[in-house]
């Protein structure tokens, strides 16, 4: 019996824009080719011509997603060229009437929607007339040409999530046809998710895209083209919405040629508590700068002699957000000899060896790293350097080393 073993794939790395795994396997190189339809050429010759763009798609062996690598949004012509769809044939019709219908059950009587990347409006207009105009409906396209009335509002413009979302307060966010265009649908799908995540009602995200499946399954090749980066599997669509909250519906239509979801958008507790956290930090630490610094100015005026053990690294943090000017605080030691002769980076106090101590007592030390205090206090007792005071920063404030609440005295071993 023969047994084929098989290298493994060769990966190259490559940032996943839904999962963001960081290698990616070659999947398709199609040379350079011209936009395939945001181009526009006027004439033949203006067609001949047109510029080629790099067709190296890659797929993520994590979540499966397929994208091109080296795409830049910024070649493309979005504001002066739109990316029109073709909405009059019958079956398609009646694929969007039944999405229509599935995002109107989960709303209340008048709902506010915002369709993002709306083109010319059909999918929103259909909204509103369901609803016999009950409610608001808004349309955001940099280059839409649906005019504003009969209760549909039109914003030619990108979509701004955390801001939009405040000011609108909607109860669903329609994104269809869009996120394949994005270089970082993630971080999109996460704003969204953040920016209902202080609104005290539900909100229904619903998305839908091409499903690159049946392509990957035949090998049809006409699918990957510049103006499409982004090819969702439903593996990797699924993917990306658990990324914005509850998928509470997730299924194909138009013969398995789209991909949709009903999400209700939310952020994970986990996620709001570290922010809620994050923020109290933020908030304290103009307080605590504020009290350290206080602190120093009376340490400053009151004429004794200070040494600040440490000049690199944390210590030179300290000084810089601390405001210990050179001036005011010449003194900078360290243990480590080969630092002395150095300077503090941005205040430019001389580093010393910490032997200065011995000929020139101080009467306070500040040891701006606390994780090192210990040691340092050991070092300072085995050198007999005299220093009455020791002084680390803990809980925003300057506290006694000997003597304070703190957790960085470590017990001495026998």
């Amino acid at each position: 019996m023969n047994i084929v073993r098989l290298s493994p794939p060769a990966v190259i790395p490559a940032l996943c824009p839904v999962c963001h795994y960081t290698q990616a396997t070659p999947f398709f190189d199609g040379g350079s080719q011209p936009l395939a339809t945001l181009g526009w050429p006027h004439t033949a010759e203006e067609a001949k011509t047109m510029p080629r763009f790099p067709l190296a798609f890659v797929q993520c062996p994590r979540c499966t997603h397929v994208w091109n690598r080296s795409f830049s949004y910024e070649v493309i012509p979005y504001r002066s060229n739109p990316n029109l769809m073709f909405n009059k044939g019958v079956i398609w019709k009646g694929h969007l009437a039944s999405t229509r219908d599935l995002v109107l059950a989960r709303l209340p009587v008048a709902p506010t929607v915002l369709d993002i990347g709306c083109g010319e409006g059909h999918f929103v207009r259909g909204m509103c007339e369901s609803r016999a105009g009950r409610g608001r409906f808004v349309g955001f396209d940099p280059n839409t040409s649906g005019r504003s009335g009969d209760g549909v509002e039109f914003f030619p413009r990108y979509f701004e999530p955390l801001s939009d979302i405040a000011s609108f307060q909607p109860d669903a966010l329609v994104v269809r046809h869009v996120l394949e265009h994005l270089t970082d649908p993630a971080a999109f799908i996460e704003q969204m998710a953040w920016g209902t995540s202080t609104l005290r009602k539900p909100v229904w995200l619903f998305t839908e895209m091409p499903c690159v499946d049946r392509a990957i399954e035949t090998g049809r090749l006409p699918d990957f083209y510049y103006e499409h980066p982004s090819h969702f599997t439903t593996r990797s669509f699924r993917t990306l919405m658990q990324r914005g909250g509850e998928v509470v519906e997730l299924g194909h239509g138009y013969n398995g040629e789209v991909v949709y979801a009903l999400v209700r958008l939310q952020v994970p507790a986990s996620h709001a508590e570290c922010s809620a956290s994050a923020t109290i930090f933020f908030q304290q630490a103009d307080q605590n700068r504020a009290t350290v610094r206080q602190q120093l100015d009376e340490l400053a005026a009151s004429g004794k002699r200070v040494a600040v053990w440490g000049g690199t690294g944390k210590g030179a943090a300290f000084i810089h957000q601390f405001g210990l000017d050179a001036e005011r605080f010449p003194l900078v030691v360290d243990s480590d000899p080969e630092k002395a002769g150095t300077f503090v980076p941005g205040t430019g106090q001389p580093i010393v060896f910490r032997d200065v101590l011995k000929a020139s007592p101080v009467d306070v030390i500040i040891v701006p790293t606390q994780w090192r205090a210990a040691d340092i206090a050991n070092e300072i007792a085995r050198e007999r350097i005299g220093a009455p005071q020791l002084l680390i920063e803990h809980n925003g404030r300057l506290v006694d080393y000997t003597h304070g609440d703190h957790p960085y005295r470590f017990a001495q071993r026998s």
